[in-house]
């Protein structure tokens, strides 16, 4: 669950969170998110907000973007879909900063095909093949959301490349705008955060209903799996990675509280109910009446 530590920040920073009467459940912060992971954070917040006396301004970029202003000192709550390096940490150890990481939920990187299509699987090895310049496999195209993006970085560091091809491969600004060309577009394979199909606005909708997701073939396993909970869960899917929250307030402020939630039971039932895997599987209470359950009383 990460580091329990605070450590001091600055003078200035303490005072303004007083004069602001921030706690760990009432005031205003920002997080920066993860554009990839957006819908989650989103949904986490509503609930979060709906509970306690607290507003969150969400700006969601690319990981980049996010993790630059946090060095930065832009931000000091951010969500995104890795844990920190170690030459990471050591630039906020240089500051005398121990960030608090926090996991909470396992997401996955998925494949998306034009619905006219009637092939729904696809090996990895032919999609880092096609990154490096390989081509005979029924892709046409990769398209990504962000250069800059986790997906992107994600891919890269599978394929060991520094980055993106020139040739057939493209890149727009968000996630629903991969959906929307692939939808479009034939022989285009998308890649997007499993989390923008788990949890789709409703304004997609028409998009949606128009591309496969793609079930995948991994480097060292046998077998199609597609980007499902089940598969999350049993680490068949071979594209998976993990969500964190990583708070550098320095004070017990609303990043602590945001984290404790998406951590706790509600912030998990939430995860749950997304299609994307909790870190810890809430519990399930049954509650008996005459013999039988809630579920079996009509």
């Amino acid at each position: 669950m990460g580091l329990f530590i605070f450590l001091f920040f600055n003078c200035k920073k303490d005072e303004s969170a007083a004069l602001n009467d921030e706690t760990i459940l009432k005031g205003k912060a920002s997080i920066y998110v993860d554009e990839t992971v957006t819908p989650i954070v989103e949904e986490e917040v509503m609930v979060f907000e709906g509970s306690y006396d607290a507003k969150f301004t969400l700006v969601s970029k690319s990981e980049s973007e996010v993790l630059n202003s946090l060095y930065n000192k832009k931000a000091s709550i951010v969500v995104i879909a890795r844990n920190l390096s170690k030459k990471e940490l050591n630039l906020f150890e240089q500051r005398k900063i121990v960030p608090k990481i926090t996991k909470f939920a396992t997401d996955g990187i998925a494949f998306v095909s034009n619905k006219s299509s009637s092939d729904t699987l696809i090996a990895l090895k032919d999609v880092i093949g096609f990154m490096k310049g390989e081509r005979g496999s029924k892709i046409k195209g990769l398209v990504f959301d962000n250069p800059n993006s986790s997906t992107v970085n994600y891919m890269n560091n599978l394929s060991g490349l520094n980055g993106l091809p020139e040739k057939d491969v493209y890149t727009f600004k968000t996630n629903n705008e991969v959906l929307k060309f692939v939808s479009e577009n034939n022989g285009m394979i998308g890649v997007v955060g499993v989390n923008w199909l788990s949890q789709p606005n409703p304004s997609m909708d028409s998009v949606i209903k128009n591309i496969n997701v793609l079930s995948v073939k991994g480097l060292a396993k046998e077998g199609y799996f597609a980007p499902s909970q089940n598969n999350f869960a049993e680490g068949s899917y071979p594209l998976l990675r993990d969500l964190y929250v990583v708070n550098c307030q320095g004070y017990s402020g609303l990043g602590m509280g945001f984290s404790s939630f998406v951590a706790g039971d509600i912030g998990q039932r939430i995860v749950l109910k997304s299609g994307l895997l909790p870190f810890e599987i809430p519990a399930r209470k049954l509650n008996i009446i005459r013999g039988k359950t809630n579920s079996e009383k009509k």
